[in-house]
C-alpha cells in the first residue's frame, strides 16, 4: 500500500510539474507573439525574468519586462533589495553585451595599448563631442594600458550623414587614420562602401544592448558606463570590478 501510495504521489508530482511548464511556455509564447504582433517589436529571446509575474524580453529595441499575461510592458531597471540592490536588469544585459560584442572582433577599430593590462569597447559616433575628447586623449588611455575598441553608433540613426560618413570611415584603407582625420574635423575620404551592413549591425547592436547615446564604454565583465570618463577616472572604474 505504502508503495502505491508513493507512485502515485510521485505521478502527480510530475504531472503539475510539467502542467506548470506547460502553461508557462504557452505564456511566453503568447507574450512574445503580442510584443512582436502588436508592438512591431522583433524579439531574441523571452524567458522567465527575477521578478514573479514578469518576462524578461531581449528585443531589437532593448531589453523589457513584459506581464506574464502580455497586457503590461515594463522598460525601466530591475533591482534586488535582499542582494545589496544587485541592478538584475545590467545582469541580464552583461552577459548578452558580452557574447554579441564577440561577433564584430574583425569589425572594430582598434588602438592598441603597447602594454595592454585592458580592453574596452566604446560604440561612438563621429559628431559627438565627448567622443572626440576620448579620443583625443587616446594616447594617455593607452599610456595606462587601456586599449580601446571602437564600435559605431551615428546617434543619428541609418539615415543620416554621420551614418553615411562612418560607412566611409570604417570601409578606409586605414580606418585608424580615417576616424582620427573625421574626430577632429579634418576631411577624408568619402564614398567608400565596402559593407555598409557592418556600421548597421554595430547600430543595431548598440541599441539591443542599452546604448542611447555617446560615447558608451563596456567593460570587460560587460557592464557599461554612460558617457565620457577621462583616463584616470576609466582606469579606477575598471579595477574597481575585478
Amino acid at each position: 500500500m505504502k508503495h502505491w501510495i508513493k507512485r502515485f504521489s510521485l505521478v502527480v508530482a510530475l504531472v503539475t510539474v510539467s502542467g506548470f511548464s506547460s502553461a508557462q511556455e504557452a505564456d511566453l509564447t503568447g507574450a512574445r507573439n503580442k510584443l512582436e504582433t502588436q508592438l512591431g517589436l522583433q524579439v531574441s529571446e523571452i524567458k522567465p525574468s527575477p521578478v514573479a509575474g514578469l518576462f524578461e524580453a531581449f528585443t531589437d529595441r532593448g531589453l523589457f519586462y513584459v506581464s506574464n499575461d502580455g497586457k503590461f510592458l515594463v522598460q525601466g531597471r530591475v533591482y534586488n533589495i535582499d542582494e545589496r540592490m544587485r541592478n538584475e536588469t545590467e545582469e541580464s544585459l552583461s552577459s548578452i553585451r558580452l557574447d554579441g560584442i564577440g561577433e564584430f572582433d574583425n569589425s572594430m577599430i582598434e588602438f592598441k595599448a603597447e602594454d595592454e593590462k585592458f580592453a574596452v569597447t566604446v560604440f561612438t559616433d563621429i559628431t559627438c563631442g565627448y567622443c572626440r575628447k576620448l579620443h583625443n586623449e587616446m594616447q594617455a588611455y593607452n599610456d595606462l594600458g587601456i586599449t580601446v575598441r571602437y564600435l559605431a553608433f551615428p546617434r543619428g540613426g541609418l539615415q543620416s550623414q554621420s551614418y553615411n560618413d562612418m560607412v566611409s570611415v570604417w570601409c578606409d584603407k586605414d580606418p585608424q587614420d580615417a576616424l582620427t582625420k573625421a574626430k577632429n574635423g579634418d576631411s577624408f575620404r568619402k564614398g567608400s562602401t565596402c559593407d555598409r551592413e557592418q556600421v548597421a549591425k554595430q547600430y543595431e547592436f548598440g541599441r539591443q544592448i542599452g546604448v542611447t547615446g555617446t560615447p558608451a564604454i563596456v567593460l570587460q565583465n560587460g557592464s557599461m558606463v554612460p558617457g565620457y570618463q577621462p583616463p584616470g577616472q576609466l582606469m579606477q572604474t575598471i579595477q574597481s570590478i575585478r
